[in-house]
Order: structure tokens, then C-alpha cells, then sequence
């Protein structure tokens, strides 16, 4: 069972494609992932306000559409998703239905390792969930970096295995690493961006709840 954890949307249940076809991150690892953007260093580096208001975030490998849905629900403006596949494009299309959130939402059928051109402004915060042991994540960031996906500064947050080895791409710098359980988050800016700040709350450090 995948629930949105936080905001206006607390509770609501998504649908999940039958057949394992996605792996959804936990509503605990996601709840600590959220926790850490609206409440860590980047939002202190912003004078307390959550760098979801008002965002516009991409979630790819989106599967579920769980995490850009949750960021809709914590005050993003809006969310475009990138999902290769078909069926797995139709349940994020039901679970944005579900939530009335359809003018909030872009869905993109298209491979994160190579996707097109952005159509429109790119993204200040993008949550990027490739299959574990993908190695799939750094080729992803090089491909919406070159093709004006993510603003000049974005946060990216890529999820990982707890053990599971990642190298970011040229340019890109880790300014956070958290593990929660079986989870791990690494947080990264963007080329070209502003000096980065604090490390967000915590990101250095294993969430050992169980």
C-alpha cells in the first residue's frame, strides 16, 4: 500500500501497477525525504521557507508518480513525470485523477537515460528512482541537464540501495547523502548553480528507525 504522507493529500491512497512492474519508494524513506527538503538546510538557506512552495519538480523513473505527487501535495505548483512505460504511465494518469490534480501534471512517456529536448521551463527539484543497481541515475541527470530539464542550481535527489554505489556526472556536486532502512537518498546541485548551503538536516547520517 502507497500513501501520500504529508499536505493536502495526507492518507490518500495510489494505485500500484499489478505484476511488480515498479518498486515504490516506502512512505517512511519518502516521508524522510520530504522531511529533510521542507524542514533541513535548504530551507534554512532560504529563511525557513520549503523549496517545494511553489516549485516546479520532475519525477523520473516516476513508476507510481508517488514522489512528485507527495511534492503537489506539500506545495509544489507543478509536476512533470518521465516513465518509459506504457502501463506503468496509465497509473500515474489514474493516481493524478484520483487526487484532481490533472492541471498540475505533465506525464511523458520517454527513456530518462536519453530524454528529449524540455518543452517548457526547467525544473528547480527533481527526484530521480532508477531500478536499483541500474547505474542508471548518472547517465539520466547527463541527459535532462543537457537537454534544459533542471535550472541553473537545482536540487536533484537521487534514490539508491543503502550500499549501492553512484558517481555523480561532471558538474553536478553532493551536497547531502542519507540512508533511511534500506534507502538511500543522495542530494545533488545542479552546474552552474549558486553556492551550495548548508547540507540538509541530517543528510549525513543513517535513519536507523525501525
Amino acid at each position: 500500500m502507497v500513501r501520500i504522507t504529508a499536505g493536502r493529500h495526507r492518507g490518500r491512497r495510489l494505485a500500484v501497477p499489478e505484476g511488480g512492474a515498479v518498486r515504490p519508494t516506502s512512505d517512511r524513506a519518502r516521508e524522510t525525504l520530504f522531511n529533510i527538503l521542507v524542514h533541513g538546510g535548504l530551507a534554512r538557506a532560504r529563511g525557513g521557507a520549503s523549496p517545494l512552495d511553489g516549485a516546479g519538480v520532475l519525477d523520473v523513473f516516476a513508476g507510481t508518480g508517488a514522489l512528485g505527487l507527495e511534492a503537489l501535495s506539500r506545495g509544489a505548483a507543478h509536476a512533470t513525470f518521465i516513465e518509459a512505460e506504457p502501463s506503468v504511465l496509465k497509473c500515474l494518469g489514474l493516481n493524478a485523477r484520483r487526487l484532481g490534480e490533472e492541471a498540475r501534471v505533465t506525464m511523458l512517456r520517454a527513456d530518462a537515460a536519453r530524454p528529449p529536448p524540455a518543452p517548457g521551463a526547467p525544473s528547480s527539484i527533481a527526484f530521480l528512482d532508477p531500478p536499483y543497481e541500474s547505474g542508471l541515475a548518472a547517465a539520466a541527470l547527463s541527459g535532462l541537464a543537457a537537454q534544459g530539464w533542471l535550472a541553473e542550481g537545482a536540487i536533484s535527489v537521487v534514490e539508491l540501495r543503502a550500499k549501492e554505489s553512484f558517481d555523480p556526472p561532471a558538474g553536478f556536486t553532493v551536497i547531502g547523502d542519507r540512508r533511511s532502512g534500506d534507502t538511500r537518498f543522495v542530494f545533488l546541485r545542479s552546474p552552474a548553480g549558486e553556492e551550495a548551503p548548508a547540507s540538509p538536516q541530517g543528510a549525513n547520517h543513517q535513519d536507523t528507525k525501525t
